[in-house]
């Protein structure tokens, strides 16, 4: 199975249930988004961009055996935000999420995004 692909096309067009699927039981998750991150809150952070994004595209990955780096321009109604990716996977599951934002173009063309 191509997880890393697999990852991308159900976060992006917004299958929460494929992607808690990929999500291993004990994932690391860590972003440096001004709110705590656990694999619950990512999804749901995953879900908004994808509802409210006129587009997220992948514009450059690196892939590897255990993981994969991942470039994302998500495109909102008045701007592009960017966003850095890195996985790691074991066992057919992802086991590491750290996500990278442009937290200020992501604050100003999705604002709230990260709010409870």
């Amino acid at each position: 199975m191509d997880v890393i692909g697999f990852w991308t096309r159900s976060w992006i067009n917004d299958d929460r249930t494929a992607v808690r699927r990929l999500l291993a039981p004990d994932v690391e998750v860590e972003w440096n988004l001004d709110a705590p991150v656990d694999d619950e809150e990512l999804v749901q952070v995953q879900h908004r961009i994808a509802a409210f994004a006129d587009s997220v595209t992948v514009v450059g990955e690196t892939l590897a055996e255990d993981g994969a780096t991942l470039v994302y321009d998500m495109v909102a109604p008045f701007g592009t935000a960017r966003m850095v990716e890195f996985l790691a996977v074991a066992g057919g599951r992802i086991t590491e999420v750290r996500q990278v934002y442009d937290v200020t173009l992501t604050d100003r063309y999705f604002p709230g995004l990260y709010e409870n």
